[in-house]
């Protein structure tokens, strides 16, 4: 066989693959399509897209749903994903939780769990914990135990060439282990990890509000946010960007452990708060939920400290609208469900300190996805992987149930 043959071979099982992966995330955004408006959106012809989705029916990717309309000839067979033969695991690390999402392929939660959990001091503890509530989602949900992988979010920033070491500035105790080997020994399943308020932006982009241009801001122990650009994830060139915990909005103020001062983390953050609140009134306070129910009853002082909250996350948010611009910022977190409580004085804070036109163009609202909605965003990163590589479909279905 000469070398001419050999990459004339090789370019078209390339082709092949590549064509496969085109086809597959359209009938993924366009549910029951025919074969014939596959082949006029793709350019492809008739014959190419019948062998391709006739593989991806074989494989249980897709399936053949029901006949659509006729326009005179034949009616055509629609095509459809086949979101629920498979499951996907999402998993928040929080600083203090761990929030594990069962979620069919079109992010359906199909059974979710979240527990406390003193994850920045216990990488041993908080990986076993991991595995025992992935079991728990599987027991719960046994039609879609057949897991493709899971997507972790974690609250760290995340080298793309090393996805499983975590920061040792934020994570110290957690210097030394890959995250990613960890939990494939633990689950035996494909992992991918993400930060959590990138986590948080692919949520929005694949099954919430967000478009093709928006910032997810995560509110919990740290402040961050995820960007989206023209319909893509924006990590920037080392998986720093968004870490806005870190805008210095007070040079005089508490230090943070990044070694600054006035830090968004240290101002707004949940530690933050729960000492403000704790200064304000004598009811013992565990987590932000207690501030948020306090302040849905009425309590003024519960008020009184989300104003004063918002109004900082308000003066960060200000900056980032200057900056970047989004037609959207769309908050998460458990502070979140203190609604207008806290994004009224946010909005007031942010738009009162940056440019006309940024403010007015710009909607702050909350997530609609809830408070699992980083763990369902951590998903999407296992369904993206499966799109873009369609073996591991093939993998999931030799693994059957664990």
């Amino acid at each position: 066989m000469n070398d001419s043959y050999k990459m004339e071979t090789v370019d078209v099982v390339g082709m092949r693959v590549r064509n496969a992966r085109i086809l597959l995330r359209l009938i993924w955004q366009q549910p029951e399509i025919s074969r014939a408006d596959l082949a006029r959106l793709t350019g492809l012809s008739a014959s190419t897209v019948s062998a391709i989705v006739g593989d991806l029916v074989k494989r249980g990717i897709v399936r053949l749903v029901r006949p659509g309309a006729s326009s005179g000839g034949r009616p055509p067979i629609m095509v459809d994903f086949e979101a629920g033969v498979f499951g996907i695991a999402g998993v928040e690390i929080g600083a203090t939780h761990i929030t594990v999402a069962l979620t069919d392929l079109r992010g359906r939660v199909l059974a979710t769990v979240d527990t406390p959990f003193p994850t920045r001091t216990d990488p041993a503890g908080t990986i076993a914990k991991i595995s025992e509530m992935v079991a728990e989602c599987r027991a719960a949900a046994p039609d879609s135990s057949r897991l493709l992988g899971a997507g972790v979010a974690v609250p760290s920033p995340v080298d793309p060439s090393r996805p499983g070491e975590l920061s040792e500035l934020i994570l110290p105790a957690w210097a030394g282990v890959d995250l990613v080997d960890e939990l494939e020994k633990s689950l035996g399943l494909p992992i991918f990890i993400e930060n959590d308020a990138n986590a948080g932006a692919l949520a929005e982009r694949w099954f919430g509000d967000g478009g093709d241009d928006f910032t997810y801001v995560k509110v919990g122990t740290g402040i961050g946010a995820g960007h989206v650009i023209r319909g893509e994830l924006y990590r920037g060139s080392g998986g720093l960007a968004g870490e806005i915990g870190h805008f210095s909005i007070d040079r005089f103020g508490p230090e943070c452990v990044c070694g600054n001062r006035g830090c968004l983390n240290v101002m707004a953050g949940t530690p933050s708060l729960l000492s403000r609140a704790a200064s304000m009134t004598n009811d013992a306070l565990t987590s932000a939920r207690d501030i948020v129910v306090a302040a849905d009853q009425g309590e003024q002082w519960a008020k009184t400290v989300l104003d004063e909250v918002g109004t900082q996350l308000g003066i960060g948010i200000a900056g980032l609208l200057n900056l970047l611009n989004p037609s959207k910022v769309i908050f998460g977190g458990e502070l979140v469900e203190a609604g207008e409580n806290l994004l009224g004085p946010l909005r007031e804070s942010a738009r009162s300190r940056s440019l006309l036109f940024s403010n007015t163009q710009a909607e702050i609202i909350g997530t609609s996805l809830g408070t699992a909605a980083i763990a369902i965003g951590a998903a999407a990163l296992a369904l993206d992987a499966a799109l873009e590589s369609h073996g591991i479909f093939d993998d999931a279905k030799a693994r059957g149930v664990a």
